[in-house]
């Protein structure tokens, strides 16, 4: 089973999923696949065409021209069989509208013979609802809610047709659901093994246990993935990335390098960010405390900034522990470090997924909008 995922903490959220339920999972960058045999076996020659990989992608940080070539580039580097042949794909998109979503679904469709998608963002789990035709978190409008200044996509309205209104003429359906139950009658109901089903965590959930996804060999036990662990700060080699404009402040007895304005606004350069703790400490918190940028340009140059400021103190003491909040900074942080593939180690909590890189150091991913669970 192959997942595409439009982001990194997106496509760790699905991982630590497929993980909990006994696949062998890895997650890998999609800038670091170039042919077949990179996309069937591991570092270690294990092959993983029994097992779940998880593509990130970033696409929802590229324009929707790049998004697209992307796109088939992925289907022609895992070797995503053309017309009509039903394969084991899924898309992870965001589940707050965000990304280039009728663009990907249908460069998949193109690239793969699906013949239709069904669009389904909706996280009932999380208070992430479609009710006739609208998009509810918490029963709020999203458009009414923190996602109206994303930088990149702000929620102008909370219609879907009104948010994609090519959709349909493309052959992408955007059910309703309110529950698990209504997930699992949109699967049972569109699921002919010729539906590229894409969308939010609880419809992969639903969609894995569905009849048509192979089953985890019976050798693989499904895993607890949710117990409670140590604090991965007791090591004191923590390095902790608050970079997503959902964040919010945490207090773990270590020292936070908040970013200064000046650096925010692109007036000065990352030099003046005072970061000098870490190097007594080796464990260091840095946080982004602005929201009033929004667009393309400041989105860039926030998670740049970050990803920078994160290589020079990686090269000062590499850390034990990298947390990384945000999928935009994380993508960026992880590309600039030149780290690309890992092994999922466990699910914190729903999208808190930890990994370890090829270097042994423990990668922990968080959506911006979710909360930590008990990782701390």
């Amino acid at each position: 089973m192959i997942v595409i995922a439009d982001d990194i903490t997106g496509a760790a959220e699905i991982a630590g999923i497929a993980y909990s339920q006994g696949q062998q999972v890895r997650l890998v960058c999609g800038g670091s696949l170039c042919c077949n045999t990179v996309a069937a076996y591991g570092t270690d020659g294990t092959n993983w065409a029994d097992g779940t990989t998880v593509i990130a992608t970033d696409t929802r940080s590229m324009t929707e021209a790049d998004a697209i070539a992307e796109t088939h580039r992925m289907a022609a580097a895992f070797g995503l069989p053309e017309g009509n042949t039903p394969f084991h794909l899924f898309k992870k998109t965001d589940s707050a509208l965000r990304g280039h979503v009728v663009a990907e679904l249908t460069a998949l469709m193109e690239a793969t013979g699906y013949q239709r998608a069904v669009y389904l963002p909706a996280n009932p789990s999380k208070g992430r609802v479609i009710r006739n035709g609208i998009y509810y978190i918490n029963d709020v409008p999203i458009h009414e809610t923190a996602f109206s200044y994303d930088p990149e996509f702000p929620a102008k309205t909370s219609v879907l047709k009104e948010r994609f209104p090519e959709a349909v003429s493309h052959q992408i359906m955007m059910p309703d659901a309110e529950s698990g139950a209504d997930i699992r009658r949109v699967i049972a109901r569109y699921d002919d093994g010729h539906t590229l089903f894409a969308g939010a965590a609880d419809l992969f959930t639903e969609w894995l246990e569905s009849s048509l996804v192979p089953r985890p060999s019976s050798s693989i036990a499904r895993r607890s993935s949710l117990a409670p662990r140590p604090s991965p700060l007791a090591s004191h080699n923590t390095l902790v990335l608050c970079g997503s404009t959902q964040s919010k402040p945490l207090d773990l007895g270590i020292p936070v390098a908040a970013m200064p304005r000046a650096v925010y606004d692109g007036s000065h350069d990352l030099t003046l960010w005072d970061t000098s703790a870490y190097k007594e400490t080796h464990s260091l918190i840095l946080t982004m405390p602005y929201t009033h940028r929004t667009g393309k340009e400041a989105a860039v140059h926030l998670r740049t900034v970050m990803a920078q400021k994160t290589m020079v103190l990686v090269a000062q003491h590499r850390p034990d522990h990298l947390i990384i909040e945000g999928g935009a900074t994380a993508w960026a942080t992880l590309q600039a470090l030149g780290w690309t593939q890992f092994q999922i180690v466990r699910q914190i909590a729903p999208g808190v997924v930890q990994m370890s890189a090829t270097n042994d150091t423990l990668v922990t991913l968080k959506p911006g909008s979710y909360p930590w669970g008990n990782l701390f």
